[in-house]
């Protein structure tokens, strides 16, 4: 399936044939809006000069060299130097456990739950996060581990409209955006009432 998270097709089509891709743009992806998130992958391969990412290319690059590279204009992130010390992690921690392959932290996994587990020890990758990525896998990755639904929480169940994941084009990004909206909300609504008490 192809992607269509950064809503530019270059972007996307490296999304769609890179895992590795597809795990930066996921960590890029806060702060920031989405598509500006999902395009850092391809922004930063073509500043590598390369069709893809390579996690051992990026593990072992000059961390000063990537960081200025991540933050010439336009810079991949609102904060690009720390994101590019968090990209560099990741991409070390895969070299370390997975042999810099991200498709092994999901080849062999038994279960949902295992899986998460596994997006959850990622550096970079909290609970939520993890969760996401877990929907992003099954919705659009074709990973469906058995309970792989259940695992990823809410953002699992079908036509959620809760996250990236189940945002395919212009219809879904507009009614993920209306649900996050309404959540800002609600806390607004929430904290306000909080105050009065």
């Amino acid at each position: 399936m192809e992607m269509r998270l950064a809503q530019e097709p270059r972007a996307d089509a490296l999304l769609s044939r890179s895992p590795l891709a597809a795990l930066v743009g996921m960590l890029l992806d806060q702060q920031v809006p989405m598509e500006w998130a999902f395009a850092g992958p391809y922004t930063i391969a073509t500043r590598l000069g390369a069709d893809d990412l390579d996690a051992h290319e990026i593990a072992a690059y000059d961390p000063e060299e990537f960081a200025a590279m991540l933050s010439a204009k336009p810079a991949v992130h609102r904060y690009p130097g720390s994101m590019a010390k968090r990209i560099q992690q990741l991409c070390q921690y895969l070299v370390e456990h997975y042999d810099g392959d991200p498709t092994k932290l999901w080849g062999d996994v038994d279960s949902g739950t295992e899986l998460r587990k596994r997006l959850h020890e990622l550096p970079g990758f909290g609970e939520q996060k993890a969760k996401i990525f877990l929907a992003l896998l099954g919705k659009q990755m074709g990973v469906t581990p058995k309970g792989w639904r259940e695992a990823a929480g809410d953002y699992g169940a079908p036509k959620a409209y809760r996250s990236v994941a189940d945002i395919t084009g212009p219809d879904s990004l507009h009614k993920v955006r209306a649900h996050k909206q309404e959540l800002k909300a609600e806390a607004k609504a929430a904290a306000a009432a909080a105050k009065r008490k």
